[in-house]
């Protein structure tokens, strides 16, 4: 009896390690699926511009590009991010370090600000006071 006692304990630790394996397993999945989600769950509107910026950053979207802004003396850098091809998030930051977000932005509109010679001067023209991004 003691023998058989000792090989039914032994399974039912190998059983608990497996279900603690199984639990891990499925965790992981949950988090890289939160941390990396379908760009067609993002809300219409956010609670905050920093929710937004963060959200968007995480998504996986058919086009994700950037724009070269060396040449910029107030834009740093700028990032595009469209779940359709035809409109999307606009993200660029400035030489103070501020992240800025805009939405709807046609990818068109995109293109022109990405060749454009001056980045300041075309959002200025083309997407400032255009491209609002909604909050609650």
């Amino acid at each position: 009896m003691i023998f058989i006692y000792t090989e039914l304990q032994i399974g039912i630790d190998e059983q608990n390690k497996m279900r603690r394996l199984v639990l891990i397993w499925l965790l992981s999945i949950v988090l890289q699926s939160c941390n990396s989600q379908d760009c067609g769950n993002l809300p219409e509107r956010f609670s905050s511009y920093s929710q937004a910026i963060s959200l968007v950053k995480r998504c996986n979207f058919i086009i994700t590009e950037s724009a070269n802004a060396s040449n910029s003396s107030w834009i740093t850098s700028a990032n595009y991010f469209s779940c359709d091809g035809y409109t999307g998030y606009l993200i660029y930051k400035t030489n103070r370090g501020y992240e800025y977000i805009h939405s709807g932005i046609p990818i068109y509109i995109w293109q022109g600000f990405k060749n454009s010679t001056s980045k300041g001067s075309y959002y200025n023209a083309y997407i400032k006071n255009r491209y609002r991004l909604r909050l609650h």
